[in-house]
């Protein structure tokens, strides 16, 4: 055969198969095991019958064994971080909705930015920031009600892996922008993207406000 051109093909991430909806009884169990180790993910209010389980978000019906979701339970927002100076994005929780919000990862300034968190002194917001790697993530993608992303890269060309699994589990995702990020987030048709802290706050309240309409 004789020599052809060289050409490139552009090839984009997948999300792996076990990055999906998580089933009611599956998030149930995760909520009630943080709700042991955070408080955030405990019940508001305690049930009338006992022997039922009861996380902030949803309950287990003693009798039946039905696990429904509560009406009125805050939205959950998961975002993860390497904890380092590039991820500087925070809000003043000024005209925020009520959230529970789930920040995984571990790196140098942890410490430093849950001092910063903690002297926010957020009325809505609630934030809880447990370790959770591997299997224990999965589940968790697979159980909020919105994804965030603060990835940036370097180059301005490596996508950010983890709204590729974000969009695996069915969920609608708020990412910081940047050079390429067009090619995966597409503003208003597959997520939004927002530029400063103003416009992820404004971005939030639009999905606060969505969310209480169908909760």
């Amino acid at each position: 055969m004789g020599a052809t051109a060289g050409w490139a093909v552009t090839v984009y991430d997948k999300p792996a198969s076990f990055f999906k909806e998580a089933p009611l009884d599956l998030q149930h169990r995760l909520f009630m095991k943080l709700g042991s180790m955070h408080s955030p993910f405990r019940a508001r209010s305690e049930p009338e019958d006992p022997d039922t389980e009861r996380s902030a978000f949803m309950e287990r019906d003693a009798g039946s064994g039905l696990v429904t979701r509560l009406h009125e339970r805050p939205a959950l927002l998961v975002s993860s971080t390497s904890w380092t100076e590039f991820e500087q994005l925070t809000l003043d929780g000024q005209n925020l909705p009520s959230l529970v919000c789930v920040i995984t990862g571990k790196g140098p300034l942890t410490e430093y930015y849950s001092r910063l968190i903690h002297q926010k002194h957020f009325q809505h917001i609630q934030v809880c920031t447990p370790w959770l790697e591997g299997q224990g993530l999965t589940p968790l993608l697979g159980s909020v009600d919105l994804g965030v992303c603060l990835h940036t890269s370097s180059s301005g060309l490596d996508l950010p892996m983890k709204v590729v699994d974000m969009f695996g589990c069915c969920l609608p995702v708020c990412a910081v922008n940047f050079k390429c990020l067009h090619e995966l987030v597409k503003h208003e048709e597959n997520g939004v993207v927002f530029e400063d802290s103003e416009e992820l706050a404004a971005q939030l309240q639009y999905f606060a406000d969505a969310f209480l309409k169908l909760s």
